[in-house]
């Protein structure tokens, strides 16, 4: 059999031993999930173990004690404050969603609005003849947030590892690196490493500014505006900033359903203040705090999010950029590589 030569034979066997890794990762997704958020949560700690690790002249693994010691304690200290009010406003937003599955909120908002009692009517009835599909709504709701309670146990496991990746780093990434031989591997692994270190510290550390920023300025003024459960809406939205592109989207829908369900008049000012706020958050915001190694194309991001969305759900969506990045990260040093080996 001619056509089975030797570069052909290597070739099926590459093609073979990438499939196998790629099933073998997707079996076991969970763990490596797992270990790629420790590997976040790590990159964001980083310069704060750095810190004080030089302003109290401490050893590695005392800085992280230290490091974790403060997280705990800010934890606290948001808990005992802000904490009871967002929990008690969140506990209470599903009552409006069994409102509409039952039809009330058709004569709860229509009083508010002031609706002829033949618009009340028509709506409870829409709500009444559709029920089937709000249940099955609500059951891809609980669905997804029982899925999120078997995980639990993966999410504690994060900055657990995340302790072993700060406290060894330079070991563990002296010995990935010293795994190979030639000494062009081990530069082209070592750029690597580091500009994906730099990448991802960047990109953690911007997404959390931008969902502080986001958190502050919808808590702030929903407070101001009024709008019911204001502190527990500008907490969901300001964690669904986390979520590129559709996050915002999802907080936009949030805010509005919140308004129509409860009432609210003012919905105008809320869909002007999320347009104003878009802008400050996208074209002054985030232009200050993301890095240079993040300088993707919009519409490369927007295609990376849906695949993103339609391969891992939420999940996909989250780190839809930064694995866009690693690859841009990746083919820039091989191409630096290769023009190196032609110039010598």
């Amino acid at each position: 059999m001619g056509f089975l030569d030797r570069r052909t034979i290597s070739v099926l066997l590459t093609i073979l031993v990438v499939a196998g890794v790629l099933s073998l990762v997707w079996l076991a997704r969970r763990p490596v999930i797992t270990f790629i958020f420790a590997i976040f949560f790590a990159d964001l700690l980083e310069p704060v173990v750095e810190r004080f690790q030089g302003w109290l002249h401490l050893s590695r693994g005392k800085s992280v004690a230290v490091t974790y010691l403060v997280i705990v304690a800010g934890l606290l200290i948001f808990g005992l404050t802000v904490g009871p009010r967002i929990i008690h406003q969140a506990t209470r937003l599903p009552g409006l969603f069994e409102n509409v599955k039952s039809g009330q909120i058709a004569w709860q908002v229509g009083r508010q609005q002031g609706w002829s009692s033949a618009t009340e009517d028509r709506i409870h009835n829409w709500l009444a003849a559709h029920q089937s599909d709000v249940e099955r709504y609500a059951q891809g709701v609980t669905r997804h947030l029982s899925q999120l309670a078997s995980n639990l146990a993966w999410i504690l496991l994060v900055p657990i590892l995340a302790i072993f990746f700060l406290k060894d780093r330079s070991k563990l990434r002296a010995s990935v690196v010293g795994s190979l031989g030639a000494s062009a591997n081990r530069r082209f692994l070592e750029n690597v490493l580091t500009d994906l270190d730099t990448m991802l510290a960047q990109y953690i550390w911007a997404q959390l500014l931008l969902a502080f920023f986001a958190f502050v300025a919808y808590g702030i003024f929903l407070l101001v505006l009024r709008l019911p459960y204001a502190l527990a809406v500008g907490a969901i939205a300001g964690v669904l900033e986390f979520i590129p592109i559709a996050g915002p989207l999802f907080a936009l829908a949030l805010i509005m359903g919140t308004a129509f369900l409860t009432g609210y008049e003012h919905w105008v000012w809320l869909a002007a203040f999320w347009v104003v706020w878009r802008g400050v958050q996208d074209y002054a915001i985030y232009p200050r705090v993301m890095s240079k190694d993040l300088d993707i194309h919009p519409l490369l991001a927007i295609f990376a999010v849906l695949v993103g969305g339609e391969v891992g759900g939420v999940l996909g969506i989250f780190l839809s950029i930064p694995a866009v990045a690693a690859l841009r990260i990746l083919w820039i040093n091989w191409t630096r590589g290769v023009l190196a080996r032609k110039v010598a």
